[in-house]
């Protein structure tokens, strides 16, 4: 645009010249060796324009003449270049795809067309070949000449962990990303594992400076960093509450302040107040968590806030949290463990049942088994209430990657990522199907054995052969015989065969009674 502009403008000054030479005529007279020499100013103005033009152009055409050999080079030069970034960019597609074939050609056509030493693609496309073809030595010597080159360096170290991760060698993959970490403490993957390693070892402190060192580097959005540091200072907190309750209560206080959805963060301030007697701070702030996310852990430090206190004391509490969180599966799976341990079994049994109705799981099973063996001590339907846990719903868990743990822990064992843990049901396997009126009148009581007792009614006698044998009516059609049974005497038991064939007899007989039918075990059935 400015080349363009600046032709116009020169133009323009030109014929400005022109034109102020054409309205002031006048003769130039010039004398050389001996001769003179008149022409007009206009033609002398041409002249002299025409000369300049043809000593540039002459100059150009010497020049180009000149320099045509390294243009000539220079433009082969690139176009090899070009086919050999071409081979590379074709190269790095096919090993993505998994075409070792096209990926080995295309490394060797690239490596002829550029130059290794200054083309550091060429040699990630040589690994990821080798990767293929399972040549692991040659893919690994390969990201070790990568070391060497301050540009590759961090490159060939992912490439060294990745592959120190794919071998099981976990002490030299986390060689490799603590020395990631150290050249480039931004770098994800770097930083998580050795949190991940940090997280491990209990060394809290050392986790908060590489999370600063993480947090210059890289643009993080402010929520997600405070959430992460809260995390860390959480951990923390727990690990030194023990041992210093009074800096596991600071330090468990400001990740309180940092997230206050954070559940362990909430739980950890609250027992550290608790054990300086701040009894009123410290339930405030379970209960500002229980309205926002009730949780199990949250009920747990409530409801054992103070050590002396009697189970009716807890009970009284356990009641608080549910006025708070009414029609809630945790409220009332709380409320049933307080009233299990302070005898109040109706109430127990009321809220377990109430779990089924609005989240089966496998805990409220077992709670019912509980409060079935103290207050009754049936172990029938104990065992009945433990069969049905076993194929009840999973409780929610705090989950990671795949990982179940029963604790909570900042950093994910897997992948060493940050603040990972959630509260929910592992996914293992797809929950069967429940009857939910079937589970909250619970199992049938198991009925002992009643005694049948038989008792014969006359029978109008029929024409009989010789023999014994029914004689048929002509145009009747005879009527089926039942099956004899045996009879039991009273006072032994029948077996569950045996009543099953009285009971069909019962109902295929036309002359019994509906009621007589639909009478319970201890009916007197009719026999033929």
């Amino acid at each position: 645009m400015l080349r363009i502009l600046f032709f116009v403008l020169l133009v323009l000054v030109l014929g400005g010249g022109f034109a102020w030479l054409a309205d002031r005529p006048g003769d130039l007279v010039v004398t050389f060796a001996g001769m003179r020499y008149e022409v007009t100013l206009m033609v002398a103005a041409t002249a002299i324009v025409a000369v300049v033009a043809a000593v540039m152009l002459a100059w150009w055409l010497i020049k180009s003449i000149i320099r045509s050999p390294y243009a000539l080079q220079r433009h082969f030069r690139a176009r090899k270049r070009d086919r050999g970034y071409q081979s590379l960019s074709t190269g790095l597609i096919a090993a993505g795809a998994g075409d070792a074939e096209a990926a080995r050609r295309m490394t060797k056509q690239a490596g002829k067309l550029l130059n290794v030493d200054q083309e550091p693609l060429i040699k990630l496309l040589e690994a990821q070949t080798a990767m293929l073809e399972g040549r692991t030595n040659d893919a690994r010597g390969t990201f070790e000449a990568m070391l060497d080159d301050p540009e590759t360096r961090l490159l060939g170290l992912r490439g060294l962990y990745l592959e120190a991760q794919r071998a099981g060698a976990r002490d030299a993959a986390q060689h490799y990303a603590d020395e990631a970490s150290k050249l480039a403490p931004h770098v994800e993957w770097a930083s998580s594992a050795v949190l991940g390693r940090l997280g491990a070892e209990g060394d809290w402190d050392e986790a908060l400076k590489l999370l600063d060192a993480r947090k210059a580097g890289q643009q993080t959005d402010k929520e997600t960093a405070r959430k992460e540091r809260a995390a860390l200072l959480t951990a923390k907190a727990i690990s030194v509450f023990d041992s210093d309750p009074l800096a596991a209560k600071t330090t468990a206080l400001e990740a309180h302040k940092f997230a206050p959805d954070l559940i362990p963060a909430a739980v950890i301030a609250a027992r550290a107040l608790f054990r300086q007697g701040d009894l009123r701070k410290g339930s405030k702030i379970l209960e500002t968590a229980w309205k926002n996310s009730p949780h199990p852990d949250i009920a747990q430090a409530y409801v054992h806030a103070r050590p002396g206190d009697s189970t009716h004391d807890r009970l009284k509490r356990a009641r608080h949290l549910f006025a708070l969180r009414p029609n809630n599966p945790e409220a009332s799976l709380a409320l049933a463990h307080a009233a299990l341990d302070a005898g109040e079994y109706a109430l127990a049994r009321e809220n377990a049942e109430a779990v089924l109705r609005m989240a089966p799981r496998e805990s409220a099973y077992l709670l019912l088994a509980d409060i079935e063996e103290a207050q009754t001590g049936d172990q029938g339907r104990v065992r009945q209430w433990l069969s049905r846990a076993v194929k009840a719903p999973r409780d929610p868990a705090w989950t990671a990657d795949g990982y179940v743990s029963e604790q909570w822990a900042p950093v994910s064992p897997v992948t060493g990522r940050l603040n990972a843990f959630e509260w929910k049901v592992p996914v293992e396997q797809l929950a069967p199907v429940i009857d939910v009126q079937e589970e909250v009148r619970g199992p049938e009581p198991e009925t002992p054995d009643v005694p049948v007792v038989i008792e014969p009614e006359p029978v109008a006698p029929q024409p009989s052969s010789g023999d014994g044998a029914v004689t048929v009516v002509e145009g009747e059609k005879p009527k089926p015989q039942p099956k004899p049974v045996k009879a039991k005497p009273v006072g032994e038991a029948a077996s569950p065969a045996d009543e099953d064939e009285v009971k069909m007899l019962v109902v295929d007989d036309p002359g019994v009674a509906p009621e007589e039918k639909a009478g319970d075990k201890q009916a007197r059935y009719r026999l033929f």
